[in-house]
């Protein structure tokens, strides 16, 4: 019989404390930018306290990646081999990174993982990084169930991340260069403006104006949480949560959540396991409605494109409560659902904005907001501030816990107290001791004194008194030899968790002969591995070299199916392509649609060049 395959959930960690979080409400691994060098560049830490995280997670066997995801410019390198030797130092699992020179760079043997940043999306791109000796691949938000079980067929050896949960860039991951052409600001340099989320006009070649001020690039957010099974089965080793911007009250709720549904199909599918352990114990029931979100989507898993797009706002929503059914001076009533006092709210207003306020108060049906909205009889009501949740999840989490069975014994100069933890760690102490014959049982003193753990990360679940006879043992001894077994039992568990250090393969032909700018090589490392591994032509990074009329997106989410007008299913428009967007400073982006490949570009416009700031 093969062995479980271990699973991971894997959660964002913004800093420390979230990613702390992160782990006691159920994270198997968490990824965190360092200072530099992460495609959130908001996101970063000091090495001390990835350092400091790194060693409360190998209490669990969870794992800590550590983001160098950008491409990196020659003048960085050497910033670059710093950073990465100090990550090394303090034990970091594995780096999640874009940019091919690291391959190249004087550094340690640290895992490598290959981020989506490298557009993962092909079977033969994930060979092409295996045979490198790439362990983890973290495939394109894009790919469907049937395209993820055959990249997995061709790399069965290989895990492979995929994304479960949060925001969705509508362009394919690294090879988005909208916010670098119109602001300087290079997504591939942790950078992004989120150009996705502007509100634009669309205009035809006529200038007939199709739709005005809409975020038609904007996308809802990724729930996949009804497809954990059929994930597992088509290959996915690592369940990945997005959000290295979201607050702590965000990761709980998210790990929570996917917590629960992973252990809900390990209880009935023994095949697979976790691959971290101890327990976590919420002091709410999670719900990711109530959570930052634009509303849901599994963004094509299933074959479905329909129903992704988030036009009116790209701002979060929240969950549905109901509809308002009457308005007075200073409330309305609210039919389906109900408010609590102190929530947020919002609607989408009838010239399509979404419009939010506070509510000060509610009485049965009736809710008197801080100050009264513009609410209509019949609109849509939605939360975005539940309070009582809110209330719930700034609790003091509980630690997570490790069960212990302890076993103590006596010795020819004492007593012998071991332990055994859910982790598979096994240790002892010896504490020389003058034995004395004993009145009357000891045994219920000793389990109670040995199950005193307090605060600590242990929870003791059974203690076997094995003594030839009955000795006392005085209660302060009991502590003594306690406190001494925790803090081996603590160093052995951070130091059983032992990375398998690697090194990338050489010899290795690149699935293709030249590389345009969606290559994103940026420096003179990258530009020699890509002419090692068989490319003859190299085109510089868009960064380095933009050009007119290049792609900026390529994106899966097509504007001309959301409005029902799709070619391939025949539908038509009576407008005249090409189509274009417009932003309010006059500047056209052209919109490209290969429906071979069902796919939408977007084309920088040789007519305009943006200058606005962000």
């Amino acid at each position: 019989m093969s062995q479980p395959r271990k699973i991971e959930l894997l959660a964002p960690a913004k800093n420390l404390e979230t990613g702390i979080a992160a782990i006691n409400h159920g994270a198997d691994a968490v990824y965190i930018g360092a200072a530099q060098f992460g495609a959130r560049r908001a996101a970063g830490n000091s090495t001390e306290d990835i350092s400091k995280l790194v060693e409360y997670a190998h209490l669990f066997g969870v794992k800590v990646y550590v983001t160098i995801n950008t491409i990196i410019y020659d003048n960085e390198i050497a910033e670059v081999e710093s950073l990465i030797a100090e990550l090394y130092n303090i034990g970091v699992d594995a780096l999640i990174v874009q940019d091919m020179s690291i391959s190249l760079m004087n550094i340690p043997p640290i895992p490598l993982h290959a981020s989506t940043q490298m557009d993962n999306r092909t079977p033969e791109k994930a060979e092409y990084l295996s045979q490198l000796g790439f362990p983890r691949i973290v495939l394109a938000r894009e790919l469907s169930l049937a395209q993820i079980e055959e990249i997995h067929k061709r790399v069965p050896n290989t895990e492979l991340e995929v994304f479960v949960h949060g925001a969705l860039c509508v362009s394919y991951s690294g090879q988005c260069y909208a916010s670098q052409h119109c602001f300087g600001r290079s997504a591939n340099r942790g950078e992004c403006a989120q150009f996705c989320r502007l509100p634009f006009d669309m205009v035809d070649s006529e200038g007939t104006v199709i739709a005005r001020e809409k975020h038609l690039l904007s996308l809802k957010d990724m729930n996949r949480s009804n497809h954990i099974e059929a994930m597992l089965d088509a290959g996915v080793t690592s369940f990945k949560i997005e959000g290295r911007l979201k607050d702590v009250s965000y990761v709980k709720n998210i790990t929570a959540y996917y917590r629960k549904k992973l252990d809900s199909v390990f209880a009935r599918r023994s095949e697979y396991i976790r691959s971290s352990y101890g327990y976590a114990q919420p002091q709410f029931i999670p719900a990711p409605e109530k959570s930052f979100n634009r509303g849901f989507t599994d963004y094509m898993l299933t074959g479905d494109k329909e129903n992704m797009t988030s036009f009116d706002t790209p701002k979060s929503k929240g969950e549905y409560i109901g509809r308002v059914k009457f308005v007075s001076r200073n409330f309305f009533t609210v039919t389906g659902g109900s408010f609590n006092n102190g929530d947020g709210a919002c609607f989408v207003a009838t010239d399509g904005k979404l419009c939010g306020f506070h509510i000060n108060r509610v009485e049965g049906n009736r809710v008197f907001p801080q100050t009264m909205p513009r609410v209509e009889s019949g609109q849509e009501l939605y939360r975005n501030y539940d309070c009582d949740f809110e209330r719930e999840l700034a609790r003091p989490a509980q630690p997570r816990r490790i069960d212990v069975i302890l076993t103590i014994a006596d010795s020819p100069h004492g007593f012998i107290l071991s332990a055994k933890s859910e982790g598979g760690v096994e240790c002892y102490i010896e504490q020389p001791f003058n034995k004395e014959v004993a009145r009357s049982s000891q045994r219920d003193n000793i389990v109670t004194q040995l199950k005193k753990w307090g605060n600590t990360c242990f929870d003791v679940v059974d203690v076997d008194v094995q003594f030839e006879q009955e000795w006392f043992i005085p209660s302060s001894l009991l502590g003594e030899m306690r406190r001494a077994l925790c803090d081996v039992l603590m160093h052995q568990h951070i130091a059983s968790n032992q990375r398998d250090d690697m090194r990338l393969n050489k010899g290795v032909s690149y699935p293709a002969s030249s590389l345009t700018y969606l290559g994103n090589v940026s420096n003179r490392l990258s530009h020699n591995f890509y002419t090692e591994h068989g490319v003859k032509e190299i085109a510089p990074a868009f960064e380095l070299e933009a050009q007119d009329g290049a792609t900026l997106m390529y994106c899966k989410h097509c504007i001309k199916r959301s409005m029902g007008w799709c070619s391939k299913k025949g539908e038509k428009h009576n407008y005249k392509e090409p189509f274009y967007l417009v932003l309010g400073d006059g500047s056209r982006y052209r919109l490209l649609f290969d429906c071979k490949e069902c796919m939408m570009k977007v084309v920088a416009d040789k007519q305009a060049t943006r200058t606005v700031d962000v």
